[in-house]
Order: C-alpha cells, then sequence, then structure tokens
C-alpha cells in the first residue's frame, strides 16, 4: 500500500491540473459589438473573465478569419496577459483603464515578441525587442496584445490590402470587395469582432478608408498628438497612428491613452498644453445641437457614386435635424491650387533610418536591400524602384519637404481652410470618406479614383475623423469625414460621437453565417 503522503500529492498535483483550467463561463461569450464598457462590468459583476474573454477572441479569428483573411499572428503571450491581468484585479479590486481589453495591432507598428513585416519580405523575420511607445502606453493602461494584423506592403495601397506576407484581405461585409488599404486588417478584424481596439496609420487615408468599408469609427488625430516612433515608416512627414474602432466612444478612450509627448518623436512636442485631462468628457449625445458645419462640395463632387452622394445628402439633412447649421456650399479661397503638389518622395531616407535604429541587420539596411529581396506585388515592386531613383516633390523639387509645421506650402494650406473657418465659424467640414464603392478583389487598379481622405488632412497636418455614413447595395458600408481645426479633438468627438447616436448605422457583418 502507498504511504498517505503519495497520494496526497497525486490528489494535489490533479488538483493544481483542474486550477490551470480557465473556469467557463456560465454560458458562450457573445463577442458581438462588445465594448469597454461592457467588458469592465463584467469583469467587475464576475461574469467572466479577461482570460476567458481573450480565449473566446482566439477561438473567434481561429473559427472565422479564414475568408477575410484580417490577422496574420495571434499572440502566443496573450492569454498570460490576461491570466496576469486577472490576479491583479482579484488583488487589487481596480481596474485600469483598458484592462483586459484586447487590440489588434497592424503590422507596421512594433510589439515586442511579434513579427513586425510591413507585410513585406524584407521583414518576415524581424522580431522588435521592444514595443512602438503607444503600444506600451496601451499594454502600461491595460490593453491585451491580442495579434497582428494584415496590410498593404509598405502601406503603399489605399484601395487594397496585399502583402507579400500574408496576401491579400478581404471585406468584412463582402468578400467578393477589398478591405481598402494599408490598414485593411485592422479594419476587417475589428468590424468583424475579432477584438475590441485596433491600432491602425494613416499617411493618407489608411485609417480612415479601412474604416469607411468597415462600418468603423477611425480617428486620424492632428499631427504631433500621437507619436510614431517605432512605426515602420511610409511618409513620416504625414505618418500617424489612431483608433480603428466600432464605436466613437471606445475609439475616444483608446485615444485618450495614446495620446502624448514621446521624445523619440521631436512632432510630439506641438501637442504640450493642447491635451486635456481626458476626451470622455466631450462624448455629448447633443453635440451637434448649435454646431456650424460646413458642406466641402469640392471633395464630395468630383465623380461621385450615386449611392454614396446619396447617403451624404441623407447624413446632411440628419446633422441638419439635429441642431447643427449648415453652410452648404464652403468655398475656400485658392483650395485647388493648394490642395496641389503637396506630396514628397523620401521613403528610402525614412526607411534606411528605421532600418538602422530598430532592424539592425547588415543584409537588410538599405532600400536597394530591399529591391533584391523583392515583392510578389508588381505594383510594390514598381513603387520601390520608383522610390530608389527619385526624391522630393514631382513638382518643384527644389522646395524641401518638411512636416505640417514648418513646411510653407502645407502651412499655407492649412491657413486658408482655418481661416475661412474662423470667418463662416465653423466648427468642422464634412464630406464624404469615398466618393466610389470600394474595389473588387479581382479588379486591376490602374486608374485609383474616390477616395478623399488623403486631399486635406495629411498635408496640412488636421484632424480628420470618419463615422459610419450607412450602406449601399451589396451590404457595403461607407464614412462620412469629419475635418477640424489643428487640435480640435474635443470638438470632433461631440460631432462624431452625437451623429453616432443620432443615426446607429452601425451594423456588424454576418460572420457566422459563412
Amino acid at each position: 500500500m502507498k504511504p498517505f503522503s503519495y497520494w496526497f500529492l497525486i490528489i494535489l498535483f490533479i488538483s493544481l491540473c483542474v486550477g490551470c483550467q480557465p473556469e467557463k463561463p456560465s454560458q458562450p461569450l457573445d463577442l458581438n459589438e462588445l465594448t469597454i464598457r461592457e467588458i469592465h462590468a463584467a469583469y467587475q459583476e464576475g461574469r467572466f473573465s479577461c482570460e476567458q474573454l481573450v480565449t473566446a477572441y482566439i477561438a473567434r479569428i481561429g473559427q472565422f478569419d479564414k475568408q477575410i483573411n484580417s490577422i496574420t499572428v495571434i499572440n502566443p503571450e496573450a492569454i498570460a496577459m490576461a491570466k496576469a491581468l486577472d490576479e491583479e484585479y482579484r488583488r487589487t479590486k481596480v481596474l485600469r483603464p483598458l484592462h483586459g481589453i484586447p487590440i489588434i495591432v497592424k503590422d507596421n507598428i512594433d510589439t515586442r515578441g511579434l513579427a513586425t513585416t510591413a507585410g513585406a519580405l524584407a521583414l518576415r523575420n524581424f522580431v522588435p525587442a521592444s514595443n512602438a511607445f503607444i503600444v506600451d502606453r496601451l499594454v502600461n493602461a491595460g490593453a491585451v496584445v491580442l495579434a497582428k494584423s494584415n496590410m498593404a506592403e509598405w502601406a503603399f495601397t489605399p484601395w487594397g490590402s496585399f502583402s507579400s506576407t500574408n496576401g491579400a484581405t478581404s471585406n468584412a461585409y463582402n468578400q467578393n470587395y477589398t478591405a481598402a488599404g494599408s490598414s485593411g486588417g485592422t479594419g476587417a478584424s475589428i468590424a468583424s469582432n475579432f477584438g475590441v481596439i485596433g491600432l491602425g496609420t494613416d499617411t493618407g487615408g489608411s485609417i480612415r478608408l479601412p474604416s469607411s468599408h468597415g462600418a468603423l469609427v477611425g480617428f486620424r488625430p492632428t499631427m504631433g498628438l500621437v507619436s510614431s516612433s517605432g512605426i515602420v515608416p511610409c511618409d513620416p512627414r504625414n505618418d500617424i497612428a489612431g483608433p480603428m474602432c466600432r464605436t466613437v466612444e471606445d475609439a475616444v478612450r483608446a485615444l485618450e491613452i495614446i495620446a502624448g509627448k514621446d521624445s523619440n518623436d521631436t512632432l510630439t512636442r506641438y501637442s504640450e498644453g493642447k491635451i486635456p485631462a481626458n476626451y470622455s468628457q466631450f462624448l455629448q449625445a447633443d453635440g451637434l445641437k448649435g454646431a456650424r458645419i460646413g458642406v466641402l462640395r469640392e471633395i464630395s463632387e468630383v465623380d461621385p457614386d450615386p449611392e454614396i452622394l446619396a447617403l451624404f445628402e441623407k447624413a446632411i439633412v440628419d446633422i441638419r435635424s439635429m441642431g447643427a447649421q449648415l453652410v452648404d456650399p464652403v468655398s475656400i479661397p485658392n483650395f485647388v491650387q493648394l490642395s496641389k503638389n503637396q506630396w514628397c518622395d523620401n521613403f528610402k531616407n525614412d526607411i534606411e533610418g528605421y532600418l538602422k535604429v530598430h532592424v539592425k541587420n547588415d543584409t537588410i539596411s538599405t532600400l536597394n536591400d530591399i529591391i533584391r529581396i523583392g515583392s510578389k506585388s508588381p505594383f510594390t515592386t514598381k513603387v520601390l524602384a520608383e522610390n530608389a531613383a527619385h526624391i522630393g516633390r514631382p513638382e518643384n523639387p527644389e522646395m524641401e519637404c518638411l512636416d505640417a509645421y514648418t513646411d510653407r506650402r502645407r502651412i499655407a494650406f492649412r491657413k486658408a481652410i482655418e481661416d475661412y473657418m474662423d470667418v463662416w465659424r465653423l466648427d468642422a467640414l464634412i464630406y464624404p470618406t469615398w466618393n466610389i464603392k470600394p474595389y473588387r478583389m479581382d479588379s486591376i487598379v490602374e486608374a485609383y479614383t474616390g477616395e478623399n481622405t488623403s486631399v486635406v488632412a495629411p498635408h496640412t497636418g488636421q484632424p480628420a475623423f470618419t463615422v459610419p455614413m450607412g450602406f449601399m447595395d451589396g451590404n457595403l458600408p461607407t464614412g462620412l469625414e469629419f475635418l477640424g481645426r489643428m487640435y480640435s479633438e474635443p470638438t470632433l468627438i461631440k460631432l462624431v460621437y452625437s451623429y453616432e447616436q443620432g443615426t446607429k448605422h452601425r451594423v456588424p457583418p454576418l460572420v457566422e453565417k459563412r
């Protein structure tokens, strides 16, 4: 007969192993449209834990992402992070601002221990040793890095998200169409309820375009409000990160965490003294009441799709019914002329700087190395070659390419817009995020048209938020964009939250029925 101590150890071992398994919630978790507020209430009431939530999201991705192809990698440490946060809450009874909130991070944003490829073969084996500044901020606020998301290679293509490392991402609502780019994986994953907060980056429209295609809220903040350090550059003079979420409130909660000065991003020094104690105070359901909104038809009437134009006209009626006064149309002096010749090509120097500081690999240190390693995309191959051959503005190459605070062409463009807004006492300008429907997955884009996101905000540095505007035939969503003055995020939050609450256009895709 075995000694008593032997059986005691066996029983103890079995009990500990059983205790290692996450306790199942009383009923299967319904992940559809979960918000930060709802998740935190569930944690406090003991309805489910962070570990259970993260486990459920991972299972959902495994079950439903096959047709969308939005996720590149699941974080193997996600469940361990969740367990640690559960233990912290049991011990302290205090929830951090984003305690236990699963986030999905675009594949050009450094995440410690997870490949950050920017969709490119040259970076397919690059695993950062540290997080980007904004990822650290989110993790310190309690967020769980759940996964990385697919993107347009090097963030080059706004109409779709094809990478050499992970292939193409489809629209969550209709897989025959694209999810837009370059943050298409983030957009499609958050639209499909694979996570709660999505992180994207926006050079010309890469947050707002996929948000429009995914019935999401997408924030492009004021240049300088959010750090871009630890992010693979496309064009640092225009690049900025921001949240992509299913609700304005969740996007605001994410913005509160990532906004702020970073010593490794000198542009963020301009945000000092311009960030309120919190942005949530501006979530006002009657925020449109008494507001003055300008309708920027110089953008909206450039070859619009009839369905989008009809939705835009309905949005104008809705905004007026919510108490806003509209100036329709606005007429900004020299708008078209000032908007031209704003883009600058400096990818060669920018990417080589990133490779030197972050990748630190002698065999991948130049743009020529990237070209030598190659791409599966003929379009990307062409753009890389063009960037190797040319630096600067296509027109006026003698004019230096500078940031939104020092480039005289950018300053002149912004001044014309903001001066006009001051004269007419406008709180924001509106226009459709897109003028055309999403591109089909099987289409070859030769003459790209239709998006409005790159016309103003990337060059002037002004903030621009997109919010769902409704659906077209084919179950295809589209968005309405609000453009504000520099650092007018509080005003924009009031406006987009009021519009969201007054229209409720967000409807989830029928993921489970695929």
